[in-house]
């Protein structure tokens, strides 16, 4: 890749990273201050979970869009790991294909979707839906630049990463 543009992956990620923490950290709080109300002081509070609920979708959605790596993702690789580096290739090709033409179809709905919901809100915090839906938006963009990005590295030759099932990040 070019280094300007590895520059600009490597801050995004480092600031996701932080987007991500702090909202475990939000997660964190909000859990501890529903057990706290609930057992306590015998008042259970909505709002907690809410919270709590809202934290986890921004940090699943903005970690799998900006802080993941590729060979980080959940991977079905019962297929490309028999494949030699053309065929998976190919099979990269395939896949980043279907996912950008998938998910580029379904941007124009997704946003629709995501704007008309701007009439509903959450039901403790009266945040709009649209502004919390919104970061489906940026995920989705993000999945599209993510695999647009690895149709050119495949058409440059370069083969996805081979799984290695040994190395402690292969999930098992």
């Amino acid at each position: 890749m070019h280094p300007t543009i590895d520059r600009v992956v490597a801050w995004l990620r480092r600031r996701a990273e932080n987007v991500v923490a702090a909202l475990l950290g939000v997660m964190f709080v909000a859990f501890v201050v529903q057990i706290v109300f609930r057992y306590f002081f015998n008042y259970p509070i909505g709002w907690s979970s809410e919270l709590s609920v809202v934290a986890w979708l921004y940090m699943t959605l903005i970690g799998s869009a900006f802080w993941l790596k590729e060979h980080e993702e959940v991977r079905f690789d019962l297929i490309s790991s028999r494949l030699g580096a053309r065929g998976r290739r190919i099979l990269g090709l395939a896949v980043a294909v279907a996912a950008l033409v998938l998910f580029g179809m379904a941007m124009p709905a997704t946003w629709k979707y995501v704007t008309f919901m701007k009439v509903e809100s959450s039901s403790y915090l009266k945040i709009r839906l649209d502004v919390l839906y919104f970061v489906y938006v940026v995920f989705a963009a993000a999945i599209v630049v993510r695999y647009l990005g690895a149709i050119v590295r495949i058409v440059r030759g370069e083969a996805p990463q081979e799984a290695d099932v040994a190395k402690t990040g292969s999930g098992l």
